[in-house]
């Protein structure tokens, strides 16, 4: 049984939804299909997610939302339209957005729901235009389906009773078409994943059912080793692990949302990343382990937006809870930290910009400079960090050399070197402004000087 998963650009219009069917026909084993809002048609246009957060927030704001209730009804028309589904679905869909509009749930409920409508239309569309091609497709609600949830409305978590309920899925003949996304509470209410959590849908279903293969389709032939926007042809990934997948995903991949994999790397699920346009080439294949060669690094990623404070203090180390205190000021203000690399006098705390506005950064500055008496405490903004990849990093020698070497002919001034005990990973700090030459040199270093 394999569980596959269609993304947005998959779905994004009547020509992609073609190109599915065409791909569940073609793989009597493909049972179980999770399905995205459709997603960006060119470019310029906008992605039906956020034609429904634009329209939840209109209502929520108490503006007028005919307007955007129209476009979003548009979108789908005009998928409906040229697939030649049953108009009453339309009819169905308007009904059904007017009444989450006009129920009693709190904002926060309501958007989720009205988030949801995206997911759940395109599993309705999708089923139902399987079923005109002649195959045994039926559409399956998350709550249905057994894909129960905790109460936290937009940050949803998998419980794990879900599993159990998800096994017996196993038992039907039919193609089961899911909307990803969202799941349902015990008591019945709809909460969503994160942003990105069809991924997370599709990971958690393979994990329930015990999937031989979780497949996800997306509009790439493979995971690059290197961003392709960066650099021109980049090798391409054909296997890789759960842990270097993790990575990459943190560092700035985007080919899955990074808390994706964690259903299946828990439930040893392999994991197969193929493109919608182009569905038989080989694909980058995702497992729990692989065999280590002399060439570990596979894959260097780079993301801007983090900050460092950086605090210094004579003796910190004979300072008994010296890191805690200051990790505890973190935790009082709401901030979570990313890394935390240390020396005998100094320790810096790596934030995402995001987690540390600069009314923050005043407040915990103040507090420990005043609760833990620094000699030196000062932030650097503007950092952006490289990662580099790979199973087996600690035991091959000679990767920080060919890493420093890398920067230093890409003139880039290395701001800190964290390398914790993972295994997988190298990570350096440096200017957001040298992001991409310092990308392009890595690559050039570990996977052009070798040929």
């Amino acid at each position: 049984m394999k569980v596959t998963k269609f993304g947005g650009s998959s779905v994004a219009n009547s020509e992609q939804i073609r190109k599915v069917g065409d791909i569940i026909k073609d793989d009597p084993e493909r049972k179980i299909i999770v399905v995205s809002a459709p997603g960006k048609r060119n470019k310029e246009d906008v992605k039906v997610t956020d034609l429904l957060i634009q329209l939840a927030e209109s209502v929520l704001n108490k503006e007028d939302y005919a307007k955007r209730l129209q476009t979003v009804l548009n979108r789908f028309l005009e998928i409906a339209e040229e697939l030649e589904i049953e108009q009453h679905f339309l009819q169905d869909l308007e009904q059904s957005i007017l009444t989450i509009i006009s129920d009693d749930s709190s904002d926060r409920t309501k958007m989720d729901k009205l988030k949801s409508v995206g997911e759940d239309s395109s599993a309705k569309i999708i089923s139902m235009y399987l079923t005109k091609l002649g195959l045994n497709a039926t559409y399956l609600n998350p709550k249905d389906a057994g894909i129960i949830v905790s109460d936290d409305p937009g940050q949803a978590q998998i419980l794990d009773e879900s599993y159990e309920k998800l096994y017996k899925l196993r038992e039907n003949d039919e193609i089961m078409i899911i909307p990803g996304f969202f799941g349902y509470t015990n008591d019945g209410q709809l909460m969503t994943f994160p942003r990105g959590g069809s991924d997370i849908t599709g990971s958690i279903v393979a994990a329930g059912v015990k999937a031989d293969l979780y497949e996800n389709f997306t509009d790439v032939d493979s995971v690059y080793s290197v961003n392709p926007t960066i650099v021109n042809n980049p090798k391409e990934i054909t296997t890789l692990t759960y842990k270097e997948m993790r990575e990459l995903s943190y560092a700035g991949f985007s080919v899955f949302h990074d808390e994706a994999l964690i259903p299946a790397f828990q439930h040893q699920i392999p994991v197969s990343i193929k493109n919608t346009n182009n569905p038989y080439a080989p694909g980058t294949l995702i497992v729990a382990e692989k065999k280590h060669h002399e060439k570990c690094v596979i894959g260097i990623a780079g993301d801007t937006g983090f900050s460092s404070m950086f605090v210094s203090k004579y003796l910190m180390n004979r300072e008994i809870g010296f890191g805690r205190k200051l990790l505890q000021i973190l935790e009082d203000e709401s901030i979570s930290f990313e890394h935390a690399p240390s020396g005998i006098d100094d320790m810096s705390v790596i934030i995402r910009d995001f987690n540390f506005p600069y009314e923050k950064e005043k407040k915990v500055l103040r507090r420990v400079q005043d609760e833990l008496g620094p000699d030196n405490i000062k932030m650097h903004r503007n950092l952006a960090m490289v990662m580099i990849v790979g199973e087996g990093l600690m035991s091959t020698v000679g990767i920080a050399k060919k890493a420093a070497t890398a920067l230093t002919q890409a003139n880039v001034n290395i701001e800190m070197i964290n390398q914790g005990s993972s295994d997988v990973s190298m990570m350096f700090g440096i200017q957001s402004d040298d992001l991409e030459s310092a990308i392009k040199s890595l690559y050039e270093v570990f996977f052009n000087d070798d040929e």
